[in-house]
């Protein structure tokens, strides 16, 4: 392997753009007499996570003076120091940033972004790994705030519910229900390589060698410390860039990674940390059953606005999800084989395993001519022998399985097992015969959970699809068919629900064999097909759910119902199906609508007998991202906890249980943020007991990349959801609170959309200085940018390039615009109202959730650098317009900021949470040169762009690699995409 190019002084400068060529100079910027400043250090950081993060800055720096020499490191620090000790960009004199930046070759500037991304995930790593210790000493300095986060552990929060007088009846009730469903997805854009995320996880163990190392062995510590080094150096050479575009299979690769490396094992450890830390308060309850917390998965289902996922992927997806758990099943029985060496000579076994094994005899004798020498008196390793068999022969039969799902399936293999019951009975029969001689074994107890939680099916898939395509597909099938007098789009809402009641309890069949339909209506009816085929081959578990995107009345849950009532999935006759219908409400508009469907959809005696014939459970999903985008942060948030308030009232009313599924984003413009704190934010009695929450593919990483990590993140959300169900966290003048909240958010919304939507020019603003079209062309994804079309416009947009792109230009407005002016305007009508808010701070969940996250996005703002990019970015006929819109925009930012102050009581930003604050400082003063970088890169290439002959002498494609590698590198920085 060939190291990277050392590049030499002349290399790493070059003049100012002029005309159509750039030459190389022969000067140094880093030899003028600029002093910006010093480059900050790591000061502050303390203990154990201040020694790790000043050994990796010494081991990045090392590499790249080996890798790049002096000239780099130098210019690295120098251009560190353009910013402030808070980590804002400073007020700069222009000449000098060009200096620096502008300057730069590309081949420098590419070098510069690679390390500088290289950087902040080093230190994502050590803040990973380390940051829950450190945490707990540094964060929550508010004694208020505190007393509520020492619960997010099982070993506080038990001994907590006990003296506020919790009855164990009450517990072991919530119990028995609590249900946690974790959703997987692909978006937000995993936008690391997943040979990176391999990097950082073998990083991260040789950390943990090295603690233990340095307490026992120096020599050994000196050993770790020269591999780290080893592994940063491989890391350099490696390539961060997606090669391609990612396939939806590759994203499918991608997230079930986390499940073979961590979340296998991470499980039974999660029950058994609850269920030691219950029995300490509460030593007569029995834990919940193991499968209280599973999980779901979008990637390979979801075909929302994606036309890569295809009926074929989705089956192609539960081959794979069942390949991986039935690997890690037989690697597990191999390891209890020579755990349970158990010998009759000096034990008992159970008769009912001993007749088991003459069976197994009988069906498989070419296991017994193979081990009943070996294991004649040793009977749990023969009857596991068995039982490995029947796994191998599963995983047989799910490798005969055609890919396509439309080819006829092979006979079953005899002797396999036919589903993940078998299997379990097998495990338990072994328990249950430990048990009756008094011996116990944690390894089995462990596989036992792991198979009642993963099943054969590893993750529940849940297919969503938009609702304008099952209307516009029913709409081409009923007019093929000619049985409606007019074309099925153009009827009213009320005639739709009458024909599609009819038709959902009539055998009357609608699909020909034959499918004489356009492409879409063709793969849609495939979808629905392969839905009834995945679930007879793999089971109910592997999909049972359908979730409606954009649902806004009756007809469209209807409309499923009745294609599933097509392909069989439900019966007319009996009034049985085995698909749940899920709306998800994503629009401000749609959210107030929302318990008005419901209702409806519940008092239609069709529909309320199919419901009980699923244990009278709806689950409801409530979109975040889209409403965000749609009316802004605060409107977004409150639209949300009214449509959960009145959705709970409409399903007690009719007594059915209500599950919300909440689609948050990573970030917080689409929901994201600290998960605790928004489970104990959630209205009354919304929770009770049962979530179900999407973790987007850019906290993947960050939540599930090491075990105590996924621990820790599963631990928090279970005891946020036992918290939030069993104590009061809503006030009792909530009503008065609720009107004031619906003013703030009526005129949030105002000035969000005045800007947004309404003010003229803004999408040519957001198009000119956000890199929107750069990070369209990012391999990161299989999901398109845009919904439809290729119109600019931000309707169609995505809410995930649509916050990536304020994200990277560190303006982040989706996450605060109109806050400000509404929660202003408030103070302003009243000498106490100030004091009311503050009041609210302090006694509301809710809006204390609100407030945080503001300020936490805030604290990531940077106007100075926002700035930057409205000035160089803009083109010269808008520059006048886009410096107006950019002095609005900071106004708005400047008075949000002052009224979040005022009302946390801070005199700055994070000053309640110093481990938050100090991380944010450290990634933002890297983050700020980054920054300056992209926007010199930025400008090349779209000057380039449209030319030919090309206006530098770089090529379009180079110049496009290195926008690409600053925006890996500030997505890292930021630790969030979209």
């Amino acid at each position: 392997m060939t190291s990277s190019p050392r590049l030499t002084t002349a290399e790493w400068t070059v003049s100012p753009v002029n005309g159509l060529e750039e030459t190389f100079v022969e000067r140094d910027p880093l030899a003028q007499p600029i002093e910006l400043g010093k480059a900050p250090s790591l000061e502050g950081a303390d203990g154990l996570l201040g020694r790790r993060l000043r050994l990796v800055e010494e081991l990045w720096e090392s590499v790249l003076l080996q890798e790049c020499g002096q000239s780099l490191v130098d210019l690295l620090q120098r251009l560190r120091s353009m910013c402030s000790p808070e980590g804002q960009a400073l007020e700069y004199p222009v000449p000098e940033v060009l200096q620096i930046v502008e300057y730069l070759s590309l081949d420098a500037a590419i070098q510069t972004a690679r390390a500088f991304a290289l950087f902040f995930q080093l230190i994502n790593i050590v803040e990973q790994h380390y940051e829950r210790a450190e945490a707990s000493d540094m964060r929550m300095v508010d004694s208020q705030q505190r007393t509520v986060r020492e619960n997010e552990k099982f070993e506080r929060l038990f001994p907590h519910l006990r003296a506020q007088g919790v009855p164990p009846g009450l517990l072991r009730r919530l119990l028995d229900q609590l249900h946690i469903r974790m959703v997987f997805t692909a978006h937000p854009t995993e936008i690391v390589r997943h040979t990176i995320r391999e990097k950082q996880r073998a990083f991260s163990h040789l950390l943990s060698q090295l603690d233990w190392a340095e307490q026992s062995s120096p020599v050994q510590a000196s050993i770790l410390k020269e591999q780290l080094a080893e592994e940063v150096l491989l890391w350099w050479r490696t390539d961060e860039l997606h090669q391609a575009k990612p396939t939806v299979l590759n994203e499918v690769d991608y997230t079930l990674h986390y499940f073979e490396e961590v979340l296998f094992q991470a499980i039974p450890l999660l029950h058994e940390y609850l269920s030691r830390s219950l029995k300490n308060s509460f030593p007569h309850l029995e834990p919940p059953a193991a499968s209280f917390c599973n999980f779901g998965s979008w990637v390979g289902s979801d075909r929302d606005g994606n036309p890569s996922v295809t009926a074929d992927v989705t089956w192609q997806t539960a081959r794979y999800q069942r390949n991986l758990i039935l690997g890690k099943y037989i690697e597990s029985v191999k390891a209890l084989t020579k755990t349970l060496s158990i010998s009759l000579h000096w034990g008992d076994v159970d008769s009912q395993l001993l007749d088991a094994l003459e069976q197994d005899h009988r069906l498989l004798p070419e296991v017994y001519e193979s081990y009943s020498l070996q294991f004649r008196q040793e009977p749990y390793r023969l009857k596991l022998s068995y039982i490995q068999r029947r796994l191998e022969l599963t995983r047989e039969r799910n490798r005969q399985l055609a890919d396509s799902a439309n080819l006829p399936a092979p006979p079953p293999l005899a002797n396999a097992y036919a589903n993940a019951e078998e299997f379990l009975a097998d495990l338990q029969l072994i328990q249950k015969s430990l048990k009756s001689s008094g011996l116990a074994c944690r390894q089995l107890s462990h596989l036992i959970q792991q198979v009642e939680v993963f099943g054969f099916h590893l993750a529940h898939l849940d297919i969503r699809q938009d609702s304008s395509y099952h209307e516009a597909a029913l709409t081409e099938i009923f007019e093929y068919l000619r049985i409606l007098p007019r074309p099925y789009i153009e009827m009213a809402e009320e005639e739709k629900t009458a024909f599609l009641l009819q038709e959902l309890q009539t055998r009357r069949p609608l699909l020909p064999l034959e499918i004489p339909f356009s492409d879409k209506t063709a793969e849609l009816i495939a979808t629905f097909r392969t839905l009834r085929r995945l679930q007879q081959e793999f089971g109910l578990p592997i999909c049972q759910t359908y979730v409606i995107s954009m649902s806004r009345q009756i007809s469209d849950l209807l409309e499923v119902l009745l294609m599933a009532k097509e392909v069989g999935l439900y019966d007319p006759i009996s009034g049985q199906g085995s698909l749940a219908v899920v709306p998800l409400f994503e629009t401000v508009e749609d959210l107030k609508r929302a318990p008005e469907v419901l209702k409806g959809l519940l008092e239609i005696p069709f529909y309320r007998q199919y419901l009980s014939q699923q244990g009278d459970l709806q689950e409801v999903m409530l979109g975040y991202s889209d409403s965000n985008k749609d009316s802004g942060f605060l409107s977004s948030n409150w639209e949300i906890y009214k449509a959960q308030q009145m959705l709970q009232l409409v399903a007690e009313s009719y007594g059915v249980k209500l599950q919300i599924f909440h689609g948050r984003g990573g970030s917080v413009g689409r929901g994201g943020g600290p998960a605790y704190e928004a489970i104990l934010a959630q209205p009354g009695r919304s929770v009770g007991g049962r979530i179900k929450i999407t973790e987007q593919g850019e906290v993947l990483a960050s939540k599930y990349s090491l075990q105590d990590l996924a621990i820790f993140n599963l631990e928090t959300v279970t005891s946020a959801v036992i918290q939030a169900s069993l104590l009061r966290t809503y006030p009792n003048d909530l009503h008065e609170w609720s009107r004031l909240m619906e003013s703030l958010a009526d005129r949030s919304r105002q000035v969000y959309r005045g800007l947004v939507y309404e003010q003229e020019g803004f999408v040519e603003f957001f198009h000119e200085v956000t890199p929107i079209e750069e990070i369209s062309q990012l391999q990161i994804s299989s999901r398109p940018a845009r919904r439809s079309g290729s119109q600019k416009d931000i309707g169609s947009l995505r809410a995930i390039p649509w916050v990536f792109s304020w994200t990277q230009s560190r303006f982040l407005l989706p996450a605060w615009y109109g806050v400000g002016t509404a929660l202003q305007e408030y103070v302003a009508k009243g000498d106490h109202n100030l004091k009311h808010l503050q009041h609210l701070y302090h006694e509301w969940p809710f809006f204390r959730m609100v407030i945080s996250k503001v300020e936490m996005t805030l604290s990531k703002v940077d106007l100075q650098i926002a700035r930057h990019y409205v000035r160089e970015m803009s083109s010269p006929e808008n520059l006048e317009r886009a410096m107006e819109l950019f002095e609005r925009i900071a106004e708005e930012m400047y008075r949000t900021r002052e009224m979040v102050l005022q009302i946390t009581e801070h005199s700055e930003l994070l000053e309640n949470d110093p481990y938050l604050k100090r991380s944010v400082q450290l990634r933002n003063r890297s983050i700020v040169p980054l920054g300056f970088i992209q926007v010199s890169l930025l400008k090349r290439l779209r000057e380039n762009q449209g030319s030919r002959t090309g206006r530098t002498r770089y090529s379009r494609a180079e110049l496009l690699r290195g926008a690409m590698l600053t925006i890996n590198g500030i997505a890292a920085g930021m630790r969030n995409t979209g």
